[in-house]
């Protein structure tokens, strides 16, 4: 028999599991009208503050160093990355499924000042990059009063 649970409009965590399954529900739905599982990978970022400068740690794992690309203009950055994969088949190998993703991605976001372009910094070690990225002097943002 079924066991039926009362639901509590104020319980969040319901809500959230209930947009989970919905989401979940969606991939799969529309999946077919991908090419044949390649699923475009998002980059993920996180951007810090620290004194004069930002600071970017992006996740891109499985692409090597000469296939990412870096560009700043003014307030704007983007990064965008080519990830390759070697085909190896093995004779009585089935593939059951496949989700790793191969391809290329990219990720584009402004920043609130802009940026001095000729000291920006790139590292990338161990499927992370890191950008430190200095703020251009007399870009900060200023109040403007309205009359």
């Amino acid at each position: 028999m079924t066991k039926l649970t009362r639901w509590d409009p104020f319980d969040f965590g319901s809500l959230r599991m209930f947009d989970d399954r919905v989401e979940d529900w969606m991939r799969r739905m529309f999946r077919p009208l991908r090419p044949s599982g390649d699923e475009p990978l998002d980059i993920a970022i996180d951007v810090t503050e620290k004194n004069n400068t930002y600071v970017v740690k992006a996740s891109i794992p499985g692409a090597k160093k000469e296939d990412i690309n870096v560009s700043v203009d003014g307030n704007l950055v983007s990064i965008s990355a080519e990830v390759k994969k070697e085909k190896e088949e093995k004779e009585g190998e089935k593939v059951l499924r496949r989700e790793c993703y191969y391809g290329a991605m990219q990720r584009s976001f402004t920043l609130p000042t802009e940026v001095e372009q000729g000291k920006v910094d790139a590292k990338y070690v161990n499927g992370v990059l890191e950008l430190t990225l200095p703020k251009k002097a007399g870009g900060a943002a200023r109040k403007i009063e309205v009359h």
